[in-house]
């Protein structure tokens, strides 16, 4: 399984239009429920930095970025970013892991 993390701060008046793309993105994940695809985004804890993680299987059927809400997140993205902090991908690999991606809606908040 291919992981990736990717970090991004965003400027502070733009957090809420940040925030309704990526529910968006959770809304299309919902109704595609594409299999293979593992995703959680999380705000972080100065309100305006973002951290997304998403795991592929090998055998991914359809990507997350050929899903129209992920490319309209996406698109200007770098623009509502703060110039010196914009989206770093990082590949990450897992060690281990305990109860992760295991719920059944891809919005499950706490």
């Amino acid at each position: 399984m291919q992981t990736t993390v990717v970090c991004y701060k965003v400027k502070a008046d733009r957090v809420a239009e940040n925030e309704a793309y990526i529910r968006k993105v959770f809304v299309e994940l919902n109704t595609v429920r594409p299999v293979g695809l593992h995703y959680a985004s999380f705000k972080l804890a100065d309100g305006a930095s973002f951290m997304h993680v998403v795991a592929r299987e090998e055998y991914l059927p359809k990507d997350l970025n050929e899903m129209p809400a992920f490319q309209a997140f996406t698109k200007e993205l770098s623009d509502r970013c703060e110039a010196e902090e914009q989206p770093t991908p990082m590949e990450v690999s897992k060690i281990g892991s305990y109860g992760v991606f295991t719920t059944k809606d891809a919005s499950d908040e706490d």
